[in-house]
């Protein structure tokens, strides 16, 4: 039976296209869905700014009436023209365990970028590294952490018979959270903590915690600024971040190092893993998913990693150390025992050396592919 493709332009289609992979999915034990409010202000213009920077189209595939596929194609402007690119991205790709499904949807966004002049292609990759991105070709017996892609073993197998090869991996980092720090890591943390130009900020309101949201992403913008792919977040964004995030934040899980003049010069920011409260929620906060994402927080025991930086003067001043210290501290008090990294860049050797000295181990990994057209 040949593969249909119909291009999304009706909010059933939508529909359809989002819910699509836990229908594919329903029977694999280790699919976390995301949170589907966001996934649809995902796909939303007047939510997504940059949905109207770029050219885009979403589509599904079909056998025999039965939708069995979707991908997203992105022609993202801003980064092309920064960059002298012509490159074009395939995001959000999924379907059923068959090549030529996949070769179907591959073939026609390939065909898509074609006709806009576009030389090359690669992906999974959304507007920024913020989307979720890669295809997990590593590590797939694990359960994904928030904001991490999330589908069967067999995908990174079927972009690659499509032609498609690496262009670049993140890695995630797995390690154990000691009851008592090596002493190494104590004097550093002791003798970062006697300077008295920096100092370290802990929190455990949210009220407190508000007023440095900003400061901290302006940060994070300076110190991300040569990160493949990542898009500066501008004062709206950050506001809309801090709206998303802050109600599911524990304050305690946030750490910062201020300059004398209580300037953030580095921070970290985590929660626990609620990847089995977002299953139990079907994706979903109303009317009952809350509940069991907030049962999930307070028996988790996993820390997950989420943002971190540290400005690129004070680098190499054991910051991050104190950092991932006061972190783990806490959340041995809180009965956490391991932690994750979240995903990080293959190239990126300082960050990957930090999470090394603090007995971190690769244990999943995810592809960005590529192909020229």
């Amino acid at each position: 039976m040949a593969v249909e493709i119909k291009v999304v332009t009706t909010n059933k289609l939508l529909d359809e296209y989002l819910y699509l992979p836990s229908k594919i999915h329903s029977g694999y034990s280790n699919f976390v869905p995301p949170f589907y409010k966001d996934e649809r202000e995902f796909h939303d213009p007047l939510k997504n700014k940059h949905l109207n920077k770029s050219d885009h189209i979403k589509i599904l595939a079909y056998n025999d009436a039965i939708c069995v596929g979707r991908v997203m194609g992105i022609i993202y402007h801003p980064w092309n023209e920064k960059h002298s690119v012509n490159s074009a991205r395939f995001y959000q790709l999924d379907c059923i365990n068959d090549d030529k499904v996949s070769g179907a949807l591959l073939d026609y966004i390939e065909g898509w970028a074609k006709s806009f002049g576009m030389t090359e292609i690669i992906g999974s990759f959304g507007f920024s590294d913020k989307d979720p991105q890669g295809i997990q070709i590593e590590g797939n017996e694990f359960l994904p952490v928030i904001a991490s892609v999330s589908h069967q073993p067999y995908l990174g197998r079927l972009v690659q018979i499509s032609g498609f090869t690496k262009f670049k991996d993140c890695l995630s980092y797995k390690m154990e959270i000691p009851e008592n720090l090596p002493v190494f890591y104590t004097k550093i943390y002791d003798r970062i903590l006697r300077n008295e130009k920096l100092q370290l900020i802990t929190f455990t309101q949210r009220k407190k915690l508000k007023p440095y949201f900003l400061p901290v992403m302006q940060l994070m913008n300076e110190a991300y600024k040569n990160i493949y792919g990542f898009v500066p977040m501008e004062d709206e964004d950050i506001i809309h971040l801090a709206n998303q995030y802050l109600s599911v934040l524990n304050p305690k899980l946030v750490k910062i190092v201020a300059d004398q003049n209580n300037q953030p010069v580095a921070f970290v920011i985590a929660m626990a893993n609620i990847s089995q409260g977002i299953k139990k929620a079907k994706g979903k906060l109303l009317p009952f998913g809350f509940i069991y994402i907030l049962n999930e927080m307070r028996k988790s025991k996993q820390l997950d990693l989420l943002l971190g930086a540290v400005a690129e003067k004070y680098r190499g001043r054991g910051l991050s150390v104190l950092l991932g210290i006061s972190l783990m501290k806490t959340a041995r008090s809180m009965g956490m025992k391991t932690m994750d990294s979240h995903l990080v860049l293959e190239e990126n050797r300082l960050m990957r050396a930090e999470l090394e000295k603090l007995g971190g181990v690769i244990y999943k990994r995810y592809r960005i592919f590529s192909k020229n057209i």
